[in-house]
């Protein structure tokens, strides 16, 4: 009686602490979510085709991301890399940015005669202790990995624009999506005299084969700005952000509204607390016009996100942000949704 009485109790124990413990929900399948690029702007389809053809080849979200942001530095006469605009002392310098999913990054500033500042970024992530390099300490950097430095000049299209700016030399005035109409905001302007955007951003998120997310973003920056002027793009949280466990995130837009909320990070937090990424999108949007909406009238941000489970989405202050999407299932350019409906 007296053994049958220890085991009641002791299986009464092992019952009580069964159920003080935390209940463990399996999860609802066993293979990973579906690879998937997605990345800004038109230029993203082939950007999205080109970092997903290395996600066939069994190779990594970093390698995939990398792979896109490689293309479009190499495309000469482009808004990214060495054929994009110059500052206003007609110098080209790239910012780049890299994050895989266990927060590994790296990031170069002001770097300048190097076809591929992206490369350079994961290699201080991959060699240094550090996470950014600026200005001449990139380019010696760069130099003692081996890599060429290239000839200080203007692309086709770069002297072009440029030669065009320096009649005027200032950044307005700046031209209204929706209306056209000019006025005088302080920002450099949406479009160009000749209608072409003012956008200088590359960004692209990937999830591979076997579930892991990684990011980057490389750029020339805002067309004619001061020399030594840094946007949103080589800044880790602002420009790009990646957490393994929830998200991927990147942006494109007048990088110092970015870097005033810490956008990707801020809408990869929105995602982590359960929305969507669309609708983590659109509230980083919404912070952005809560800070000053005269300012966020006039001047354009989008953010574009991917989720641990494969969803995606897009939010943008104005019309006229669009991300190409590249998986096994779709391949197609989306235009983004966006705040401001302007009559």
């Amino acid at each position: 009686m007296h053994h049958n009485r220890r085991n009641f109790l002791k299986l009464s124990g092992l019952t009580a602490m069964a159920n003080s413990m935390p209940t463990l929900t399996k999860a609802t399948t066993t293979t990973a979510p579906k690879a998937i690029v997605i990345a800004t702007w038109d230029s993203g389809v082939a950007v999205a085709k080109q970092a997903y053809t290395q996600i066939k080849n069994n190779l990594t979200a970093l390698d995939a991301v990398e792979a896109g942001a490689v293309y479009i530095e190499n495309q000469i006469n482009c808004c990214v890399g060495l054929g994009g605009n110059p500052d206003r002392d007609g110098i080209v310098t790239l910012d780049a940015s890299i994050m895989d999913h266990q927060y590994n990054c790296g990031a170069v500033a002001g770097l300048e005669q190097i076809a591929h500042p992206i490369q350079v970024a994961r290699k201080v992530m991959e060699l240094t202790p550090h996470v950014m390099l600026v200005g001449n300490g990139a380019l010696q950097f760069a130099l003692q990995n081996g890599f060429e430095k290239m000839p200080q000049t203007l692309s086709t299209d770069a002297q072009k624009t440029y030669v065009e700016w320096l009649k005027k030399t200032e950044y307005k005035p700046q031209i209204n999506i929706e209306s056209g109409t000019k006025n005088n905001g302080p920002f450099a302007p949406i479009y160009f005299d000749d209608g072409t955007p003012n956008h200088d951003t590359m960004g692209l998120v990937a999830l591979d084969n076997i579930g892991n997310l990684s990011g980057a973003c490389t750029t020339s920056g805002m067309a004619f700005k001061l020399h030594g002027r840094v946007g949103d793009s080589p800044i880790i949280g602002a420009g790009l952000y990646v957490d393994g466990a929830v998200g991927a995130v990147t942006s494109s837009g007048l990088g110092e509204a970015v870097i005033k909320v810490c956008g990707s990070y801020l809408v990869t937090e929105y995602m982590r607390q359960g929305n969507t990424p669309q609708t983590a999108c659109r509230k980083a949007i919404e912070r952005i016009v809560q800070q000053n909406k005269t300012k966020a009238l006039d001047m354009q941000v989008g953010f574009i996100a991917l989720n641990k489970a494969g969803q995606y989405g897009a939010y943008a202050l104005q019309k006229g942000f669009q991300y190409a999407v590249h998986s096994a299932s779709e391949v197609k350019l989306v235009n983004a949704p966006y705040y401001f409906n302007k009559k």
